[in-house]
Formats: C-alpha cells, structure tokens, sequence
C-alpha cells in the first residue's frame, strides 16, 4: 500500500477518549442506551460514543453530559466513547456503578 494512502488516512482522524460511564447519572446512562441523549450518540452494548465535534458543535442539555462537554472541548477531543470499564477521569464527577439498580 501506498505510504500516501496510510498518510491521508491519518489525517482524517479526530481524537477519541475512553471514559466511564460512571460520570454519566443514571437517567443519562439510560439515554445513551436508548438513544435518546439531546446530541448525536451512538450506542453500544456496554456504553456508548457521543461526538463532541471541534469546535464542540453543541450543548448538552444533560447537566453531567454538558460538564464532559465542557473538559472534552478544552482537551481537543472530538468524540467520548463511554464505557463501564473504561477508566474514571479525576476530576469529573461520578455518579454510582453501572449495572447497580437504577
């Protein structure tokens, strides 16, 4: 393959963080699956991946969802992948386990 292709391809790439689902409440974990969240999602069996855009192309109207927005635009990522076993980001609020009893 051409080395062109792998660099024009790379360049394409928009930048993806692995959180927890756990800085999401419940309610918004809920959404995500149900592919109801206020933005664009895209759900998976164990979470799910919510675009960001870059600039941030908009504003939550899930408060927890919003505070991720705000830190994930100042960080340069484009889209959050939020996963129950992914890693809890110090910082961001959390909200109970994924999996216990809503």
């Amino acid at each position: 393959m051409d080395e062109s292709t792998v660099t024009s391809l790379r360049q394409q790439a928009e930048p993806l963080a692995a959180l927890s689902s756990t800085h999401l409440t419940p309610a918004t974990r809920l959404k995500l699956m149900g592919n109801d969240l206020s933005v664009n999602a895209y759900p998976t069996a164990h979470g799910g991946f919510v675009y960001v855009g870059s600039p941030r192309y908009d504003i939550p109207t899930e408060a927890d969802l919003a505070a991720v927005f705000e830190v994930a635009e100042r960080a340069g990522i484009v889209w959050l992948k939020f996963d129950a076993d992914s890693a809890v980001i110090d910082g961001l609020p959390v909200f109970g386990i994924p999996g216990e009893a809503l």
